[in-house]
């Protein structure tokens, strides 16, 4: 799904000093950050040296990076992009010792190795990303970017206005305050209200943690969107690879292309 280069270009490019983080997430092993994490956890070597630095580069044509001992690549397939509508129990991991359930056990269609672009926790569903495509992954993740994630959302109660106005304005979450956010109410009777909630931010739980500060527990939660990539007519569990016009819309969102 990645156009053609130029061999003598590829061939440059592999020359280049690259820093390893980027490096380990282009291959896809997880997240830019979270690359900088297994590296300060020390399970990175290169050239059989232990490397905990995060200035570290490395030629990716003449250095052998390994990853808890195994042998780190460039995807060989090249650069994929697969679009899940979680299901509900499902943890966004590879395993659990708890022996949960995890949506790998739903991918068994996908030979590449492939991470999830951002998280959702085991009780909500909707839309995920899933690449080996490191710097996108990246850019999307990033708030800095701006990227915006939409959920349909099913609270407790009757929402006041008051609440809504708090939630567009933005509100504390550990001490820093959440960016505004679009909130549409959909509908409400005494037992429970219908949102649909824009965020551009990705803290942990964030949608969740924003009801409750305004007094309302979440009774279910789907994401429906992020940037240009809409679930659609997906059905719950199953997966397809994006469309190429989508993959445009995304990079041409994250500075990494223009739409066709």
């Amino acid at each position: 799904m990645r156009n053609p280069q130029n061999k003598n270009d590829t061939a440059a490019n592999a020359e280049k000093p690259v820093r390893l983080q980027k490096f380990l997430a282009a291959c896809g092993v997880a997240s830019r950050r979270r690359c900088e994490i297994l590296i300060a956890e020390g399970r990175v070597r290169i050239n059989g040296a232990l490397v905990t630095e995060m200035g570290t580069t490395i030629n990716p044509a003449t250095d052998e990076v390994r990853l808890n001992g195994a042998v780190v690549r460039p995807p060989d397939s090249g650069l994929v992009y697969y679009l899940l509508n979680k299901p509900r129990g499902y943890l966004v991991t590879a395993s659990d010792q708890r022996g949960r359930r995890t949506i790998y056990e739903i991918l068994g269609a996908i030979r590449e190795r492939v991470v999830p672009v951002g998280r959702l926790d085991m009780d909500s569903e909707g839309l995920l990303l899933l690449t080996n495509d490191g710097e996108l992954a990246h850019r999307l993740m990033h708030p800095s970017y701006r990227v915006e994630k939409e959920y349909e959302v099913v609270v407790r109660g009757s929402i006041s206005t008051a609440a809504i106005s708090r939630l567009r304005k933005g509100l504390p979450l550990d001490g820093k305050v959440t960016q505004p956010a679009k909130v549409q109410l959909l509908g409400k009777d005494p037992n429970g209200s219908r949102l649909r909630i824009t965020i551009t931010e990705g803290r942990k739980r964030q949608v969740r943690r924003m009801m409750d500060a305004v007094g309302h527990s979440v009774i279910s939660l789907r994401r429906v969107r992020e940037g240009a990539l809409q679930l659609g007519s997906l059905l719950s569990g199953k997966c397809r690879p994006l469309e190429a016009n989508e993959i445009e819309l995304l990079k041409h969102e994250t500075g990494l292309g223009r739409p066709k």
